[in-house]
């Protein structure tokens, strides 16, 4: 066993793993040949648009506090309202700052996000690994183990695709989302490898320079991921206790160590939660903060934490293991960290959205536990051959890699019609930027307002176009510029400009579920964000038909601004009608580019 890690064998794996991370992209490259426009492949329904929306603003200079779906920057300064963007500010600027260094797109920088986030992931899983286990074969083994398996830890993946069952919630590399938790994910087990050190390292300059930089770490992860920085946490805690708990050889040092760690790294708390508490109004109800002390324990990745827990249990009753042992107690503490952050609200009262815990970070907690067990466990007082030692942890490995192979060519595919249509309408959205960059004012509220009748699109808006505004877009609730209700007023002059009746209303109502997201917002649509979750009743959503019938019938020229429209972007085939925008509007003859039109309008006299 090697006391040191071989670099040599890590930074090659991490390079196969950046590939892996690689790939989706360069499917879309190909497919798109000649006509590719520069846009990055997404699998996240929306929601890294939105964080490439934030990026964009602050590459074209906007403020920290920025809202790049309503433009309202000056408003948010003026009150210093902050939203879960600017508070997690720490990935964003590290995208911004190098895309206007060089003078990349954001677009650009999330394509080599994807690379770059899986490499340090695998580099610093690698680390982490070797250090607790003393072998960096096995820490090579486990990184495409942890690191592949994340969505089918949960159930979810493309192996639901391929079995014909309902559509998976979780797909492809779930770490990989851009830029959360892609950027300050690699830091989750760059924290945990240097508190190892502080509990292990022999050389006291050593353990102060581990200590530094831990709580560094922390600080980062603080103002990186919520879900990153509260698991980090949970770790720590869990790890502390089992210490105590366990008392090993010269346990009180260990425990002074971990407790300056975790007091040091606690200070970062003290600026955040002032952050925190200048949050705009709207943003508990939007992110779905439910109020409760009831337990969760039939997490999947707490299933598998409990399982793991039982084989170290087993394993050290039969003495194969030393439950005492400090690779013991870190291999626990891992298996516990997803009944700590599921069930963090019996303590604390609040749970929000314990699905983001399930999908980005308990689920590789889990993962990393049961491989630390299985090499404890494995090696038990009487070590195999180092041959076949090498065969097995080869064949894991690939049987790893060949799982997050196949999650990659089945979501890659499942996505590609997405994708390309994103690509395709690129190409107006770069139309749009360059006619909205001759704008000179700083006041972003000067900046024009566009109605893209498809969701999708209008969320892609301000991510390409950093001084442009939407009238309305799924996600532009996520941001504080938005006042009390306007976000249903900005939905009904939405749907009521692209011809959508009342009829058509109560239609949708009824059978879509994602109109039901728009109507109710994501806490109330889905289930699994929000612990204290209700259903939809049939008569909220005649509450809704209701409202909407007398918006659409008493609709008059004082709806139609502000905000007052400047563009419309519409498909070049199959628009939908408009005559409802056009009794309010001026259209022009129109621009196409591509499979879209771009129309300049203005209010009628």
């Amino acid at each position: 066993m090697n006391t040191r890690p071989r670099w040599r064998i890590g930074v090659p794996l991490a390079a196969v793993m950046a590939l892996l991370a690689l790939y989706p992209q360069l499917s879309l490259w190909h497919q798109r040949g000649a006509d590719y426009q520069g846009e990055f492949v997404s699998f996240s329904g929306g929601d890294e648009e939105a964080y490439a929306a934030y990026v964009n603003a602050l590459v074209a200079g906007r403020p920290r506090r920025n809202d790049p779906f309503t433009g309202r920057d000056a408003e948010l300064a003026t009150t210093r309202t902050e939203s879960l963007f600017s508070i997690q500010f720490v990935p964003a600027y590290a995208v911004a700052l190098p895309a206007r260094l060089f003078g990349l797109s954001t677009a650009t920088m999330f394509i080599l996000l994807a690379p770059l986030a899986a490499f340090a992931s695998a580099l610093a899983l690698f680390w982490l690994i070797a250090l607790v286990t003393k072998d960096d074969r096995v820490a090579a083994a486990c990184v495409p183990v942890v690191l592949c398996l994340g969505a089918l830890a949960t159930a979810q993946g493309a192996a639901r695709t391929l079995l014909h069952l309902p559509a998976p919630i979780y797909v492809y590399l779930p770490f990989l989302r851009r830029y959360e938790p892609a950027v300050s994910f690699p830091l989750f087990f760059l924290f945990c490898a240097l508190v190892w050190r502080v509990l292990t390292h022999t050389r006291r300059r050593a353990v102060w320079w581990s200590i530094a930089f831990a709580a560094l770490v922390f600080w980062l992860l603080v103002f990186s991921y919520f879900y990153l920085w509260t698991a980090a946490a949970a770790w720590l805690a869990c790890l502390t206790l089992l210490w105590l708990a366990a008392r090993p050889d010269d346990w009180r040092t260990g425990l002074w160590r971990l407790l300056g760690t975790g007091l040091l790294a606690a200070l970062a708390l003290l600026p955040y939660l002032l952050l925190l508490a200048r949050r705009a109004t709207t943003t508990d109800a939007v992110q779905g903060l439910a109020r409760s002390h009831a337990p969760d324990l039939t997490r999947r990745p707490e299933l598998f934490g409990f399982v793991i827990l039982l084989a170290l249990a087993l394993a050290a009753w039969r003495g194969r293991i030393a439950w005492r042992e400090p690779a013991t107690l870190c291999a626990a503490s891992f298996a516990l960290v997803p009944f700590a952050v599921f069930n963090q609200q019996i303590v604390t009262g609040r749970s929000l959205q314990p699905m983001h815990y399930e999908q980005f970070i308990a689920n590789y907690a889990a993962l990393t536990a049961a491989c630390l067990a299985a090499t404890l466990i494995w090696r038990g007082p009487h070590s195999t051959s180092v041959r076949t030692q090498t065969r097995a942890l080869v064949l894991v490995a690939l049987l790893a890699f060949g799982v997050g192979l196949m999650e990659t060519l089945v979501e890659t595919k499942r996505y590609l019609p997405t994708n390309l249509k994103r690509d395709e309408e690129r190409r107006v959205l770069l139309r749009l930027d360059g006619l909205t960059r001759t704008i000179s004012s700083p006041q972003v509220a000067e900046y024009p307002v566009v109605l893209c009748p498809d969701p999708f699109q209008a969320d892609d808006v301000p991510m390409v176009a950093a001084r442009a505004r939407v009238l309305w877009a799924p996600h532009m609730s996520s941001f504080p510029g938005l006042q009390p209700g306007e976000y249903r007023e900005r939905l009904f002059r939405q749907l009521y400009y692209t011809g959508v009746d009342p009829q058509r209303f109560a239609a949708r109502a009824a059978s879509e579920r994602a109109f039901l997201y728009q109507l109710f917002g994501w806490a109330r649509a889905n289930r699994r964000l929000n612990v204290n979750w209700q259903p939809i009743t049939a008569a909220e959503i005649q509450a809704q038909v209701r409202a909407y019938t007398d918006f659409y019938t008493t609709f008059d020229r004082t709806r139609a601004a502000p905000p007052e429209l400047s563009y419309v972007i519409t498909p070049a085939a199959g628009a939908p009608e408009l005559s409802n925008l056009d009794r309010w509007y001026e259209r022009d003859a129109g621009e196409r580019m591509g499979a879209f039109m771009l129309y300049s309008v203005r209010l009628r006299p």
